[in-house]
C-alpha cells in the first residue's frame, strides 16, 4: 500500500473512547510536537459510554437533547489538537506513517495511537438480527437511542447475558416499571470472574430491583410474536418479551491492525508496558490490546473504562517522548440498581475467594492464586478496596488481607 499524504501530523490517533481521548489529552500535556489529530467513526466526540447501560436508560431522552452532558474534556480546546468525527480510518501504512481515511484523505503521522475498542457480539441463534429494531445492541450512544425508542409503549424487556452490562441495564430498565428478565448462561452473573459467593450477591440485587433472573438459561433462538419476540431457552420454557436486549459481551476490533501488518494474536494487538505494539511509530491501547503490566509481571486483556483510559494516558506520555508504565492492577466499578460493586484484580483467574461481610450489607471479597492476593472485590467497604489493591499490585502473601473471612 502507498499513500501519498495531503498532511501531516505529530499524533494521529485512531478511535473515539476513552483510551483514544486520554492518548490525545497526555500526549498534548506531556508536550509532544506537532498537531494531534483524533479520528473516530461514532458520531460524536469522545463521550461517558458506562452512563449508557445506567442513567440514560433510567431516564433517558431517546431524542438525544440531552446527551451532551455525556462529553467529556473537549480536547479541542487544547493547543494543535483536531478532531474528526462520524469518519473512520481504512487503511494504515506503518512503513510511510500515513493513513487513509473514509474519504480518501491521507494523512501522514510520526506516531500513531490504535485505539479502537471493541464491538458488541451479536448472538449467534436465529432470529437475533439487531438490525430489526426489536432486538437490540448496547454500545454507543445510537444503540441507546434506539433502545430507548423502542421501549416506547413496551412492557417488557427479555436481557440476554448477565455479564456487567446486562445486570445495570437490566435494573435501570426494570426501574423504568418494565417487566426484565435476564436470561444467562452461569447460574448467577460474574460466577466465573467473580465466585459464586460474590455472585448470589449480584443475583439478590437485582431480585431486589425487581429483575427476573433465569440462570443457566441459554438462548438457542428468537422468534416474532403479535407483539415482539419469544426468547427459546434451551431446557426451559420461553420467554416473551416486547423488546430484546442482547448483551452477550465484546469482541476487540483489530481488523485495522490487522490489515496493517500488526500481530494480532489470540484477537488482540499485544504491547509491551508503555503500551508500544512490535512496530515502530505504533502505540495501542484499551479494549484491542493484550498489555504487559509490569507489576503483574505479564500479559493481561482488560476491558474496563478506567484501565481504557489509565493505557491511553500511558500511550500518549509514550508517544510524546515521556516517561509512562502500566503497573497497577486492572480495576472497574459496576452500579446495579444503586447497589455498587468496586473491583480490583489481576483478572486472569483465583484459586480461592474468602468473603468478609460488613455491618449494613457491605462485603469485602478477597481472591488468591498460588496463595498470593490477586484481587478485591467490594460492596460498601472502600477502606478494603484501597488496602486491598494495593496488597495486590505488591502481590502480597494471602495472609496480608485483614479481616476474618466468614464465607468461602
Amino acid at each position: 500500500m502507498s499513500l501519498a499524504p495531503t498532511g501531516t501530523v505529530g499524533l494521529l490517533v485512531v478511535g473515539g473512547g476513552p483510551a483514544a481521548h486520554a492518548a490525545a489529552a497526555a500526549y498534548r500535556g506531556a508536550g509532544g510536537p506537532g498537531t494531534v489529530l483524533l479520528v473516530g467513526d461514532d458520531d460524536r466526540p469522545p463521550y461517558f459510554r458506562p452512563a449508557l447501560s445506567k442513567d440514560l436508560l433510567r431516564s433517558g431522552d431517546p431524542t438525544g437533547t440531552d446527551d451532551d452532558g455525556l462529553l467529556l474534556e473537549d480536547l479541542t480546546g487544547l493547543d494543535d489538537v483536531a478532531i474528526r468525527v462520524g469518519t473512520a480510518v481504512t487503511a494504515l501504512s506503518p512503513a510511510e506513517r500515513r493513513a487513509r481515511l473514509a474519504d480518501g484523505t491521507t494523512v501522514g503521522f510520526t506516531a500513531c495511537v490504535l485505539a479502537t475498542g471493541a464491538e458488541p457480539v451479536p448472538l449467534p441463534v436465529p432470529g437475533a438480527d439487531p438490525a430489526d429494531g426489536v432486538v437490540h445492541l448496547l454500545r454507543s450512544l445510537a444503540d441507546a437511542r434506539a433502545l430507548l425508542e423502542g421501549l416506547s409503549g413496551a412492557g417488557s424487556v427479555v436481557v440476554v447475558g448477565s455479564g456487567f452490562i446486562g445486570c445495570e441495564a437490566a435494573a435501570a430498565l426494570a426501574g423504568r416499571g418494565l417487566t426484565v428478565t435476564v436470561c444467562g448462561t452461569e447460574r448467577v452473573p460474574q460466577a466465573a470472574r467473580l465466585g459464586d459467593a460474590v455472585g448470589d450477591r449480584l443475583a439478590d440485587w437485582l431480585s431486589e430491583a425487581g429483575v427476573w433472573l433465569r440462570g443457566t438459561a441459554e438462548v438457542t433462538g428468537i422468534d416474532p410474536t403479535a407483539g415482539g419476540r419469544r426468547v427459546h431457552v434451551r431446557d426451559g420454557h420461553p420467554v416473551d418479551a416486547d423488546v430484546v436486549l442482547v448483551a452477550a459481551g465484546a469482541r476487540p476490533r483489530v481488523s485495522l491492525a490487522a490489515s496493517a501488518g500488526l500481530p494480532v494474536p489470540g484477537g488482540r494487538v499485544v504491547v509491551d508496558e508503555r503500551m508500544r505494539t512490535a512496530v515502530p511509530g505504533v502505540l495501542a491501547a484499551g479494549d484491542l490490546v493484550s498489555a504487559r503490566n509490569a507489576a503483574a509481571g505479564r500479559h493481561l486483556a482488560v476491558e474496563h473504562w478506567g484501565d481504557a483510559e489509565e493505557m491511553g494516558r500511558i500511550a500518549g506520555t509514550t508517544a510524546a517522548g515521556g516517561d509512562a508504565v502500566w503497573d497497577s492492577p486492572p480495576g472497574f466499578w459496576s452500579d446495579i440498581g444503586g447497589r455498587v460493586l468496586k473491583y480490583s484484580a489481576w483478572g486472569d483467574g483465583f484459586d480461592e475467594v474468602a468473603v468478609t461481610t460488613h455491618p449494613g450489607g457491605g462485603f469485602s471479597a478477597w481472591y488468591t492464586r498460588d496463595g498470593l492476593l490477586c484481587g478485591i472485590a467490594t460492596h460498601q467497604a472502600d477502606d478494603d478496596l484501597d488496602t486491598g489493591s494495593d496488597l495486590v499490585r505488591r502481590n502480597a502473601p494471602a495472609s496480608s488481607a485483614p479481616g476474618t473471612p466468614d464465607t468461602r
